[in-house]
């Protein structure tokens, strides 16, 4: 394995100089740098993370909480943010928080203790608590806004206003909106936009829920959904699948006797009968942008407070104008 000693001598410079070139490059000659790049890059050559935080007080490690690994819209995020990190030459740190908020403290405390910066995906803790966060150490915030704090959200309200508009144009009056979990920024914002959507229309949005974001809480959403309702929106994926079980129990086709969309496109959506409805959220940009926003904090560059990225409706079978509708 090669050491730094081997780069230097490969380079034609002290091992200090070898050093700064890596550590601290503004501190010596571009020349000098592309130099000792090229010779490490040949010798295969990887600075310790402990000889690196000794010299240079960081860590090259970045922590990144994450609320569930169970759930797939959160694999293409994580795989963004590494991708990320390794083109600048950092590392991720990953914790799963699982929704629960003494366990998010308690491993963003932990993580911090070990990465130069943290990015938290949709936290549940306080504000005040995120806040106290922020003072203590570099925070980049995901999928939730607190105040000033540098923030990256995939615009999923957005996206679902207009999935709601596209229900309204078909011409359906009753709809429902299956939420996600107490506690949830992001389910808070969309409840918002579409009761507000709903009101200007005239028409009637029942939410059901807060509910877990999952499989068995979408078939129960099914068995709960009023028999008027002609359209359903749905949190997640995952509660998705469940509501096309359990209407299907309960002999209720999609779109004839009701439409389905949902709030992202991560469990192949577009492979069911009928092919659902739904946002294509840019979950892996998010990633790689959260990565982005707290290398540029770590270096005290400027950082947009909000970074917001759009998500786009993809318009499937499983919607359809409402059967009273389609007779007039």
């Amino acid at each position: 394995m090669a050491t730094l000693m081997d780069v230097a001598r490969a380079a034609g410079v002290s091992k200090a100089t070898a050093s700064r070139a890596l550590q601290r490059p503004e501190l010596v000659a571009e020349a000098t740098r592309l130099r000792v790049l090229d010779a490490a890059q040949r010798l295969g050559f990887h600075p310790n993370a402990a000889a690196r935080a000794l010299t240079t007080g960081r860590t090259g490690l970045v922590g990144l909480v994450v609320p569930t690994l169970s759930n797939p819209f959160f694999a293409p995020l994580v795989m963004g943010a590494q991708q990320t990190a390794e083109k600048t030459d950092h590392h991720l740190l990953i914790a799963v928080s699982e929704y629960d908020p003494t366990r998010e403290a308690e491993l963003a405390d932990r993580l911090a203790e070990q990465a130069d910066g943290l990015i938290m995906v949709t936290p549940v803790g306080t504000d005040t608590a995120l806040r106290e966060r922020a003072r203590r150490f570099p925070l980049v915030l995901v999928d939730r806004q607190v105040g000033r704090l540098p923030a990256v959200v995939a615009d999923t309200a957005t996206g679902l206003a207009q999935l709601m508009d596209h229900l309204l144009d078909q011409g359906h009056r009753d709809i429902a909106y299956v939420s996600g979990p107490a506690g949830s920024w992001a389910d808070g914002q969309r409840s918002a936009i579409l009761t507000e959507r709903a009101e200007q229309a005239k028409a009637r949005l029942r939410v059901l829920g807060p509910l877990p974001p999952t499989f068995d809480a979408g078939i129960e959403a099914a068995r709960a959904l009023p028999r008027d309702a002609t359209a359903v929106l749905a949190y997640n994926s995952y509660l998705t699948l469940g509501l096309l079980h359990g209407l299907a129990a309960a002999n209720r086709r999609v779109p004839e006797d009701v439409s389905l969309a949902a709030a992202d496109d991560l469990s192949s959506l577009r492979s069911t009968t009928p092919p659902v409805t739904a946002l294509d959220v840019p979950v892996e940009e998010v990633g790689a942008l959260a990565v982005t926003r707290l290398i540029d904090l770590l270096a005290g560059r400027h950082v947009t407070v909000t970074s917001r990225l759009p998500s786009r409706p993809v318009l499937r079978a499983s919607t359809a104008p409402p059967a009273a509708s389609a007779h007039r």
